[in-house]
């Protein structure tokens, strides 16, 4: 496959792919650039735009959901089911409150107890639940 890049600020920007036939790739490449990764975030009462490739993880805390960015949370709109929805290529549910951004965990702690602390690369920390501990370790390909 061949990548061109041109930089031109004076054009709209648009993403042109050509393909032999539509595969994850080609997938993945649509859902970075379509319209729904774009979400509106909420601090207080100002709305910012965030993008999901600058999510870490979408988590409920006291009823609210939030999106954790590399340094903000932001409340959102939308219930956690709804973003699940939105992000299922790239993120992965790790337990009933939290769903993850693939690309932006950073490893996985084991505890003596079973469980499995994920450490995101901004430094925000959860767990992954027993119940969601197979499904994780599939879509990260850690089953064997």
């Amino acid at each position: 496959m061949k990548f061109s890049l041109f930089i031109d600020r004076n054009r709209e920007e648009e993403v042109i792919v050509y393909a032999h036939e539509r595969n994850e790739l080609v997938e993945s490449v649509e859902q970075l650039v379509s319209e729904e990764t774009q979400l509106t975030g909420y601090s207080g009462k100002t709305a910012v735009r965030l993008y999901l490739n600058d999510v870490y993880c979408f988590t409920v805390e006291s009823n609210k959901v939030y999106a954790v960015t590399e340094t903000e949370k932001f409340e959102m709109k939308q219930r956690l089911y709804q973003l699940e929805k939105i992000a299922d290529k790239a993120f992965v549910k790790i337990n009933q409150s939290c769903i993850a951004n693939i690309g932006k965990i950073d490893r996985f702690d084991a505890s003596v107890s079973g469980t499995m602390r994920v450490n995101f690369k901004n430094g925000y920390t959860d767990y992954v639940s027993r119940r969601q501990l197979k499904s994780v370790k599939e879509r990260l390909g850690l089953l064997l």
